[in-house]
């Protein structure tokens, strides 16, 4: 526990805010969900003030237009990969509710994989009352769930950051992304911000003539797994969390963790997946109301 402490309890500066982000999850039914674990004892023991959960929680292969009519498509289950993501959210969750100790201030962005139900019911109105938003159940673990707006993600401002699963590059709404998209998102949004979706690991930082520090992150991802669509391009990504230490005005202080750590750190912590069986219950209410 001491050397948990040193490596993570040494960054405060008093009054200023602690950030803990998570980007992509991809919570999925044929891989288990021991990360889950990792992280919840990395939260019990930073103490952030606030979780930004940046999205693409759940992996809903089941809704996917990439492969369907594939062979790779046969035997997925709508009802699988909700399950897979409210064990993941339980993992997560429980074991820092138990703590009975001050939650963070918990935000979720909803991102393209989890939008994959709207789009769903928009080609298939019919699904509506059988399918819905609503069965992610953000509100039971969350204090706030950001939703698409316009057909693209959400934005989320707290502390002169802007936040999303990803920033458009232009009207027609892709990614900012290429070579180095902490730059790209740096030129294009003038201020300080953090997008995931890329599952890539950018940082960007400069300092304006007005004295005024822009950081644009992109975060990486927290998975275990390379999807099977990703092919090639999974070798350039990083799997693991950020956090953003003495949050003012748009600048912060960078700490990247990553997933090999937390699991070195953390491989003696219990592995509720085979303690409690999949799916895990939810098992108190008022989660997110509840400090």
């Amino acid at each position: 526990m001491d050397y948990r402490l040193c490596q993570w309890g040494n960054y405060r500066i008093f009054g200023l805010s602690t950030y803990l982000i998570v980007p992509d999850q991809h919570a999925h039914y044929q891989h288990d969900n021991r990360r889950a674990d990792y992280l919840a004892q990395f939260i019990i023991d930073l103490k952030p003030d606030v979780v930004i959960n940046m999205g693409d929680a759940a992996d809903m292969p089941s809704l996917s237009d990439y492969d369907k009519g594939k062979r790779s498509f046969v035997g997925r289950s709508y009802k699988a990969d909700i399950d897979a993501h409210l064990e993941f959210q339980e993992r997560l969750w429980g074991p820092v509710k138990k703590t009975k100790k001050k939650m963070p201030y918990r935000v979720i962005l909803e991102g393209n994989h989890e939008h994959r139900v709207e789009r769903a019911l928009d080609y298939s109105p019919e699904l509506a009352g059988t399918i819905g938003f609503s069965d992610y159940d953000f509100e039971h673990y969350y204090h706030e769930v950001v939703r698409y707006d316009g057909g693209l993600p959400g934005i989320y401002k707290s502390d002169g950051i802007l936040f999303a699963h990803f920033f458009p590059s232009g009207i027609s709404g892709r990614p900012l992304g290429g070579n180095s998209p902490a730059r790209m998102m740096q030129l294009k949004n003038k201020v300080s911000c953090v997008a995931a979706h890329s599952h890539t690991l950018d940082l960007a930082t400069e300092r304006n003539i007005d004295g005024r520090t822009v950081n644009c992150l992109v975060t990486g991802c927290y998975q275990d797994y390379v999807n099977d669509w990703a092919g090639p391009i999974g070798r350039f990504w990083r799997f693991g969390v950020s956090v953003l230490h003495n949050v003012r005005d748009g600048d912060f202080d960078y700490q990247w963790v990553s997933l090999s750590t937390l699991k070195k750190v953390y491989s003696e912590v219990p592995d509720q997946g085979e303690e409690n069986g999949r799916p895990i219950e939810p098992s108190f209410e008022g989660l997110a109301s509840e400090d």
